[in-house]
């Protein structure tokens, strides 16, 4: 008990002391520090390396076992151990590497004691090959099961199996095939499309980095009708229970393949709990459970289920979990000791089942009970106590049971020394601030030194909260701040001496982003910007580092880094991925990542199929294309109906972007073609090849005309209209229309007709405005669509033939009276009830200075009995009648009523205009109200004046009499601007406002006219004129009349809209002009007028510019002298043709004897004559010089003519006979002389004409 009581003590001390690490340069037994797994595959075609390696003081020398037995080296001259090594180096080109198969143990030994290695089985890697055998092709009937079996040869390590066809892709899985742990192929039952020759059987060997095929099998599906549906059952495992032991720490692999038809679906559970999370798997379309890492917790029933429609099946898995020994807290550690002092090795490990402990020293066993007074081995633990000398050995801690051993060596070293600091010398540390600063402090002594720190002057041991002091020496800041920079003094002390050393410490700056990068959306094509901007410590050397993925940037020119951004230009898809940039310093480094997603437009679907076939109906399949990364959203149906509108696609259904089929409903009588297009935020894919043609049957028609109507456009007709079928409503050939219609009343009968090619039926000889029932029902040749809905419809109307009576009016106010009337009875509307119409005047004002009489009319839709008629002028008698309209027009008038409105505000004043101003007087004269809207009580004159800032002094008011028109202001301040305001009343109230302006001064300043200084200046597009205006009135003219005109013409007027300018364009030349500058004011009425201005405009003279010079004189030179050419060339030729003209025949013709005949050679322009009538030109006479006077005949060319319809050239003259008539006369005559033309008679002949 005792001795139990200890074991917490010396366990703890047993940790401190553990925490050394012995000098190399002190004495100390072998430590094992590498070698090869316990479980070595060699490859055969490479040399064999079983490593060992080990240190200690004095440095271990090597020995091998092999199978238990002492492996002498130098009897393999194949085989050397490395110099100052323990590994073995086998050199298999003269001998196979299996003949060095076997269990081999290192030995490494010192005279302080001696470490071994693991037991290291070496085999060599094996890939066998497959057997030759021929394979009976398999002939299933369809809907059945089918195993093909792969029975790879069996390899080391095992080989990876998977099944491809003769080209090398691998043949498609699901979960109705799929390939089970052992490699076998499972069909939960096959298709005729599973008929093929080339399933092959594929193993890979890891090892030898091999690969191998099985014989290709061939499967049949027979083309028989498909075995029946049924319910589930397993085709692995085969019974319903089965066990499982798995390892702790290994994978759990459990499956289940179930046949049947409709391919089942699987699942799993465990009894009593959930599956663990992060460690779970489902494979092979969820056939396979796989679980990593088991532990305990794993142990339990596991249950797998096949379902399908016609039921499911169950089977448990009992696992077991069993453990090969593993460490608890550790393999034992080193134990450093000095004379006297206690320790402790612990062999903490565990197991299922409870593993066996061993110990031995330097490799011998220890015998339990021969231990001597400072060892004694405790199952786990060997204690010792007052150590010597002779306890410095290496110890073994072997651990096994029946899936496993560990082996574990520890020494134990029995040292005298005094404390030694390891830790550099004046070592300088940096620290970012507010991190933890570890300042090391690595010793050594026996016994263990105690370590103490200090900083800068020694005045105190640094402990406390900020502060923390590890097992190992090591002094933890646990925030560094700036003011940690300093010197620190670690001290270790023991028995035997005492040690110092320095260090230093320095806090720097963290390194933090001022901007970091952002996720990025960017269509391919286009570049890309990432961001990365970063503050460090000045004293820190720092680099900025791109990542994409987590590795470096591919090496292409389109990846520009700059100072603080990366750049990706023409952006492709697999730049898509995790960008990352790093900041690294020599004491921190920060990161930022920003995920860059390149999108575009998706790729069309493709492998379009139909499928469950129907009449009306059919399930079309795709396979969705490239989303490029922004996920399809949804996807458009097409369809083209090749029989009735070949090559035009139609919107069919719109299906969501998580579905890859859609359930299509069909017309009848429909040639189908489809095609699909995806849609993601990018935009839409171009369409996928069309699928195969579906065509439907025809049918009778599903479904009416819509839109059924009837209405007429003559009181004695009725259209019955409708809205035709499509021809994918049509359902079939030979589409008509079935139209029945009877007149609503009781007795009567329906009336058929037939109509086709058209969507309208006029009915004639109906009553006006009666309701008939209307049916329209689509008929083809497969027969009727459904019974059709009644819709009421209405014959032609007519205008109607009542008027409105018992008229009355309510006069509200002097602008607004509410009239009213008696609505006319319903059988006399005739048609649809529209409104009423109110036709209203004003016959005149009661002061009957002025009539109106301008109709104005009102519409009031409905069926209305009242209305308002608003914008009357007061004080005025108006009339006003009512009729009745509906779709036809307007019916007869009522009686016209009358009615007064009162009196009411008078409107403003027509004038206001001041004269006479003196220096501190003016007098004010005014037209009364054009509108005075009853009895003008009076008027009221406000004035005021305004300062040069537009500021208003105080206002004086004066009354007026009504019968005054106008008023002399005294008392007026000299040169002041007044503001005058005045207005008339009516006994309801006073109306608005005339104003006007005027300023106090004396004849030489400024006039009472606001206008000043109107001058002229007269240009060559017209005359500017220019003035001065301050009045108030926006209507301001120039107006303007010709000098010497008699004063019943009226001036010309040009509205000025707010300039001083206005430029008068028009003005006719040589004229005189007076002008003015008019302002009006209400009702046109003028207010003002400046002095008039005499403007004269120049009469224009013609610029005296040379002829010769001018581009149309010059063409027109041109063209006579082509003419000229052209006639001389006609001439000429005739001439040498010698052919008679038409002239010379009618000569030689003519009987006047004193006509005198023209030579050839008097005019070669005698082709100009008629050659038809043969008529000389009346009383024409030519003489011998050749020319021709213009007056010496007056017949008109008509006479020469035939029937007037002969062309003529531009200069008037009309074409001759210029061919067709040579040759004749050639022949008639015979040559003529070929005398050249003169060009004398051929200028005079054309002045003729000219």
């Amino acid at each position: 008990m005792k001795g139990r009581r200890m074991v917490p003590l010396l366990l703890l001390l047993g940790q401190l002391v553990a925490a050394l690490e012995v000098p190399l340069d002190l004495p100390q037994p072998p430590t094992i520090t590498s070698q090869s797994p316990k479980d070595h595959i060699i490859d055969p075609r490479e040399n064999i390396e079983i490593k060992c390696e080990a240190k200690g003081n004095p440095d271990p020398s090597f020995s091998w076992t092999r199978d238990g037995a002492h492996f002498k080296i130098e009897e393999h001259p194949n085989v050397n151990m490395r110099p100052n090594s323990g590994t073995l180096e086998v050199d298999i080109t003269k001998r196979r590497a299996e003949s060095f198969e076997g269990v081999y143990q290192c030995t490494a030994e010192n005279k302080h004691g001696k470490a071994v290695s693991d037991n290291i089985v070496v085999r060599q890697s094996r890939s066998p090959l497959w057997s030759k055998e021929r394979l009976k092709p398999r002939v299933v009937q369809e809907g059945v099961s089918l195993v093909l079996p792969c029975e790879p040869p069996a390899g080391l390590p095992p080989p990876l199996i998977f099944w491809m066809d003769n080209n090398f892709q691998k043949l498609p899985q699901s979960t109705r095939v799929s390939q089970s742990l052992n490699g076998d192929l499972y069909f939960s039952n096959v298709r005729r499309e599973d008929s093929r020759n080339d399933y092959i059987c594929y193993a890979r060997f890891p090892g030898t980095q091999t690969i191998q095929q099985k014989q290709p099998i061939t499967v049949k599906v027979l083309n028989q009708a498909p075995a029946d549906e049924r319910m589930p059952s397993f085709l692995i495992p085969k019974d319903r229970h089965s066990s499982k032991v798995v390892l702790r720490g290994h994978k759990l692999d459990m499956e289940c393949i179930a046949e049947g038809r409709p391919t089942p679906e699987i699942s799993w559970t465990k009894d009593g709990s959930v599956l663990p999370a992060g460690r779970t798997s489902f494979l092979q379309f969820n056939k396979t459970l796989q679980i990593d890492d088991v532990s305990d917790s794993e142990e339990g029933v596991y249950r797998c289920t096949a379902t399908n429609k016609f039921g499911s099946v169950h089977h448990t898995f009992h696992v077991t979990v069993k453990a090969a020994p593993y460490w608890i807290s550790g393999p034992p550690s080193n134990l450093v000791l000095s004379p006297g002092e206690n320790g402790m090795l612990t062999c903490r490990a565990s197991g299922k089942p409870k593993p066996l402990i061993r110990w031995t020293k330097n490799v011998m066993p220890i015998e339990t009970g021969l231990e001597d007074d400072t060892m004694k081995v405790e199952d786990d633990m060997i204690i010792f106590r007052d150590v010597k000398t002779s306890n410095s050995a290496v110890y073994q801690c072997n651990v096994s049971n029946e899936f496993g051993y560990l082996l574990a060596n520890a020494f134990v070293n029995v040292l005298s020394e005094p404390p030694r600091v390891l830790t550099p010398v004046n070592k300088k540390y940096e620290v970012i601030r507010n991190h933890r600063a570890m300042l090391d402090c690595s010793f050594f002594g026996s016994p263990i030194p105690n370590i103490t720190w200090f900083k800068d002057s020694r005045s105190s041991t640094l402990d406390g909260d900020s502060y923390a002091l590890h097992d190992n020496g090591t002094l933890e800041i646990r925030i560094s701040r700036p003011r940690d920079s300093g010197k620190y003094t670690c001290v270790a002390r023991n028995i035997l001496g005492i040690f110092e050393n320095h260090v230093f410490l320095e806090v720097k700056e963290p390194t933090h982003f001022l901007k970091q990068p952002e996720y990025q959306v960017i269509k391919r094509g286009r570049s890309v910007t990432f961001e990365c901007k970063v503050k460090h410590d000045s004293s820190l050397t720092a680099t900025m580092t791109w990542l994409k993925d987590d590795e470096e940037l591919p090496d292409d020119d389109r990846f520009v880094v700059g100072a603080e951004s990366l750049t990706i230009t023409n952006v492709v898809d697999s730049d898509a991925g995790m960008y990352t940039c790093i900041m690294n310093t020599t004491l921190d480094h920060v990161s930022a990542s920003a995920e860059l997603t390149v999108v575009e437009r998706p790729d069309p679907p493709t492998d379009l199929e139909l499928t469950d076939q129907t009449k009306r109906s059919v399930v079309l399949t795709w396979i969705p294309g490239n989303e490029y990364n922004s996920h399809i959203k949804n996807f458009l149906i097409q369809y083209e109906d090749s029989l009735h509108h070949r090559g035009h696609w139609h919107n069919l259904t719109h299906v969501p972007g998580t579905k890859t089929s859609a359930h299509l409903k069909l017309s009848p009588h429909v040639h189908y073609t489809f095609r699909v297009l995806a849609l993601n935020d990018v935009g839409w894919s171009q369409p996928s090849n069309p699928s195969q043609m579906y065509k439907t049957d025809p049918a009778a028609p599903d479904e009416n005309p819509t839109g059924v109507q009837g209405l007429g456009t003559e009181p004695n007709n009725l259209i019955i209209s409708w809205k035709p079928l499509t021809k994918l409503q049509s359902n079939g050939p030979g589409l008509h229309y079935k139209v029945m219609y009877r007149e609503k009343k009781p007795g009567s009968e329906w009336i058929t007709t037939n109509v086709a090619n058209n969507s309208r039926f006029v009915v004639s000889g109906t009553s006006t405005f009666a309701p008939y029932e209307l049916k329209v029902q689509a008929v083809n040749n497969y027969g009727e669509g459904p019974e059709p809905a009644v819709v009421i419809g209405y014959s032609g109307e007519d205008v109607p033939k009542s008027a409105p009576t018992g008229l009355r009016t309510v006069v509200r106010n002097s602008t607004m009276a509410e009239v009213g009337w008696k609505t006319v009875s319903d059988d006399s509307i005739r048609g649809f009830l529209k409104g009423y119409k109110v036709h209203y005047w004003r016959d005149h004002g009661v002061h009957r200075h002025h009539l109106d009489h301008v109709e104005k009319i009102l519409t009031f839709s409905g069926n209305r009995s009242h209305g308002i008629l608003p914008g009357l002028h007061p004080f005025s008698d108006y009339s006003f009648y009512v009729k009745v309209f509906n779709g036809r027009g307007e019916g007869p008038p009522s009686i016209t009523k009358h009615f007064r409105t009162p009196e009411g505000v008078p409107g403003p004043p027509t004038s206001l205009v001041v004269s006479n101003p003196n220096l501190d007087s003016l007098t004010l004269k005014w037209s009364p109200p054009y509108d005075p809207n009853g009895h003008i009580t009076g008027y009221t004159l406000k004035y005021q004046p305004v300062n040069n800032s537009n500021e208003l002094g105080e206002e004086e008011v004066l009354a007026l009499a009504a019968n005054e028109t106008s008023v002399t202001l005294p008392n007026l301040q000299y040169s002041t601007r007044y503001r005058f305001y005045l207005n008339a009343k009516t006994k309801i109230g006073a109306g608005p406002a005339i104003t006007q302006e005027a300023v106090i001064m004396v004849d030489e300043e400024r006039p009472a006219s606001p206008f000043a200084n109107v001058s002229s200046s007269v240009g060559d597009d017209g005359a500017l004129i220019s003035w001065e205006y301050w009045g108030s009135e926006k209507n301001v003219y120039v107006e303007y009349i010709a000098n010497n005109s008699e004063s019943e013409e009226e001036w010309q007027k040009e509205l000025v809209n707010g300039s001083q300018n206005v430029k008068l364009k028009g003005l006719k030349g040589g004229l005189s002009y007076r002008v003015r500058v008019v302002a009006y004011g209400h009702h046109d009425q003028p207010l003002h007028s400046s002095d008039e201005l005499v403007v004269t405009v120049p009469a224009m003279v013609s610029r005296q510019v040379d002829i010769a010079t001018q581009g149309w004189f010059i063409g027109l030179m041109c063209a006579i002298a082509l003419l000229i050419l052209i006639l001389l060339i006609i001439c000429f030729i005739q001439r040498n043709k010698g052919g008679k003209y038409p002239v010379k025949e009618k000569e030689d013709a003519h009987t006047d004897p004193e006509f005198q005949p023209m030579r050839d050679d008097d005019c070669p322009f005698g082709e100009y004559s008629d050659s038809e009538d043969h008529k000389p030109l009346k009383g024409s006479r030519t003489p011998s010089n050749g020319t021709v006077k213009r007056d010496d005949s007056d017949d008109s060319l008509v006479d020469y003519s035939e029937g007037g319809d002969r062309q003529f050239n531009e200069d008037g003259s009309f074409i001759g006979q210029y061919s067709g008539k040579s040759i004749s006369r050639e022949t008639a005559e015979g040559p003529q002389s070929s005398e050249a033309p003169s060009p004398i008679n051929a200028i005079n002949s054309l002045n003729s004409f000219v």
